[in-house]
Formats: C-alpha cells, structure tokens, sequence
C-alpha cells in the first residue's frame, strides 16, 4: 500500500468512525484530533461533530483545542440559521398577497421543520420550489423588494431560463444572501424525467401555511438526486448529502407506511437508481438501518454487472474525504467520471457537447467564476 494510500484510508477511517460512533470521540489522540477536524472542515460536517458531541454531554472531554473549532463552527451554524430563517422571513413579506405554493428544500426546509439532518448542519442560502407559470410573477416581485438578479455570463443565463429547473440566483442587495428559485428537481433535458406535479400534490405544510416541505419519500429521494447528479470535479459527491439521507431515514423510517411506499414513489418519480445507490452507500458508510426487503424491491434498477462494479468503486471515492496533504489520483478521476456521467444524465448528448465546450472555453480562457460574499464564511467550517 502507498502511503497516499495509506493516509487516504486513515483520515477517512477518522471521520467515517466520528460520524458512526461518536460518543468515542473523546478518546481521541490529539495527532487524530488534528487531522480529523481537517477532514471534517473540508466535506462541512464540523458542526454536525459538534452537534454530537454537545447532545451526549462530552464536548468538554475532548481535548480544549478541538472543542474551540468545534464551538466555532456551532457559532457559524448558528449566525446561518438565523440568516436563513430571517431570508424566509423576508421572503414571505415581498411575497404577501401572493396565492403561490412555496415549498423549502433541503437544509431550510430540514430547518424550518426542525427535522434531525438541521443539527449542525451549515445553511448557505435558500432553495424554493414553486410553479413554473408564476417564476416570471414571484422574480418581478423580489426584484422589485431587494433582490437582484446576479452577474454571470449571458450563456450561462440562458441555459439557467431554457434548459435548468431553476433560474439564477437572486441576491438580496443588503444581506447578501441568496435565493435559489426551482420550478423541478432536475433539468428539463435530464434522462430521468421528473415531472414536479407529484412533488406539489404530496407537500406537507408547515406551521405557517404558506409554506411546505417535500413529503418524506420526496425528501430523501431529492436528497439523493442532488447527491448523485449535482457533482463537482473538485469537491466531488457531498457526504453532506448522505449524512442528511442517513438521518431522514432514521426519522422517517419510524413512520407507519414509509418504507413500504418508498420504493414505489421512487419508480413513479423515475429515482430508483439514485435511490438504490443511496441505500447501498448510506447501510455500507454510515451503518443506516435499511429493511433488506427495500434493497431487494430495488434490485431490478441495478445496472448491468460491470456498471455496478465501476460505480461500486467510483462513488466512495468521490463521496470520501483524502488526507488534505496527500490527494489520490484517483479520487481526483473518480470526481471527473462522475461529474461527466451527471452531465451525461442531465442534458443531450448534442447539447452536453456544445455546454462542455463552452465551459472548457471560459476555463482557458482564464474566467473565473463569481465570488460569492454571502457564504465566504462557510469556508471556515
């Protein structure tokens, strides 16, 4: 075994053991204490550790330099959910009058529903799911109460409008924070078709009935859409994501009915491969409990055998963290491949050329991509 191989076993070993068993943590060397709040930083999940460890009332046994990290990125967390709740606030306000669903997704709506995957989790911005008819209405309105449109490039606003199932983001001109407007769950271009009429049937009201949350199969096969076709070449698949999968079931799991429907939700919402490698990835990483009647209802979406077997290796390595001084180049292979294969799901094979090209184009031609202010601090955790 190399040694890049070696410390890539050994800091993901740290955070996979953290995040299973983490009343163990306070016997934890400080040489492993250092490394592991490296890797947690890097994949966000500093807070998640925290939560842990404030829950079980051991915090104060591990050692004080790893608990200042661990309470400054609980005080970062903090700062966010108050943003976020506040940015949901607001939006309600320039929204008023307005007969239009609004549906969170993903952390703020684990947040608004104070559900398990909001614990320590870091907010970035906020992410609705409307309507497509009234996007045109509810972007005039926002813009019109603090919103602006942000500065990319005129490609790149296009393919938003015509091909994504969202628009650009908004950014409130004060606050700095940022809207993220879907009308779907995937591009319309994407291989798997996803209409979002189900998605809106199914919502779940929040206590404020003007705003909803996906319904509980919905969340978790949304959480596992965004996990798999959502890749980037260098951050790779988020074990964020999965860590959310993990506790949505655990929750969820206990409901009458879920498991038994979730299966068939996923066939109607065409998820069964994504949910499939979920369950697989989250039982085998996380020791999630899943019934294996589900992992057996779910067989005949499995690829063939030698897909199985290249995806078998390729998404732990693009889903788990590497030692930060010694990068894997195959992790950084693995990342690629399955950005490709996301773009491959989500759009054409005509149109992923010409966007492919377009990208490398602006890549050698030295663009850089906007910076974005508002979550400058997320890179802290």
């Amino acid at each position: 075994m190399t040694r890049v191989n070696r410390e890539t076993y050994r800091a993901r070993s740290l955070l996979l053991d953290a995040l299973r068993t983490p009343d163990k943590l306070s016997a934890l060397p400080p040489a492993d204490w250092e490394l592991l709040l490296r890797v947690a930083r890097r994949v966000r999940l500093l807070g998640r550790l925290e939560s842990e460890l404030s829950r079980a009332g051991l915090l104060e046994k591990v050692p004080p330099r790893a608990a200042d990290h661990l309470r400054a990125a609980h005080n970062v967390i903090e700062h966010r959910r108050t943003l976020v709740s506040w940015e949901v606030n607001r939006i309600l306000w320039a929204l008023e009058g307005m007969e239009v669903p609004l549906i969170l997704l993903k952390g703020t709506g684990y947040l608004l529903a104070d559900l398990p995957p909001a614990r320590g989790r870091i907010f970035a911005d906020v992410d609705l799911l409307v309507p497509e008819d009234r996007i045109g209405e509810i972007e005039e309105r926002l813009s019109a109460r603090g919103w602006f449109k942000t500065q990319i490039d005129p490609y790149d606003d296009r393919y938003y409008r015509v091909w994504m199932h969202e628009i650009p983001p908004l950014r409130h001109l004060e606050r700095g924070t940022e809207i993220d407007i879907h009308h779907r769950l995937l591009p319309k271009t994407s291989h798997l078709k996803s209409a979002p009429a189900p998605l809106f049937a199914a919502a779940q009201p929040l206590s404020d009935p003007r705003l909803r949350i996906l319904a509980p199969a919905d969340m978790v096969l949304h959480s596992l859409v965004h996990l798999f076709l959502e890749g980037d070449p260098d951050e790779g698949l988020r074990l964020r994501d999965l860590v959310d999968v993990h506790d949505l079931l655990g929750y969820f799991g206990q409901q009458p009915g879920f498991w038994e429907g979730l299966v068939p939700r996923a066939r109607e919402l065409g998820f069964t491969r994504p949910l499939l490698y979920g369950l697989q990835q989250a039982q085998e990483l996380l020791a999630t409990p899943v019934p294996p009647g589900v992992l057996q209802e779910l067989a005949a979406a499995a690829p063939a055998w030698p897909v199985r077997q290249i995806m078998k290796r390729l998404i732990p390595l693009a889903l788990l963290p590497g030692h930060p001084d010694h990068p894997s180049p195959s992790a950084t292979l693995a990342r690629w491949l399955l950005y490709l294969r996301a773009h491959w799901l989500r759009m054409p094979p005509g149109l992923l050329i010409k966007h492919l090209s377009h990208k490398a184009w602006l890549r050698w031609r030295g663009y850089r991509k906007r910076i974005d202010l508002a979550q400058l601090d997320l890179k802290q955790q």
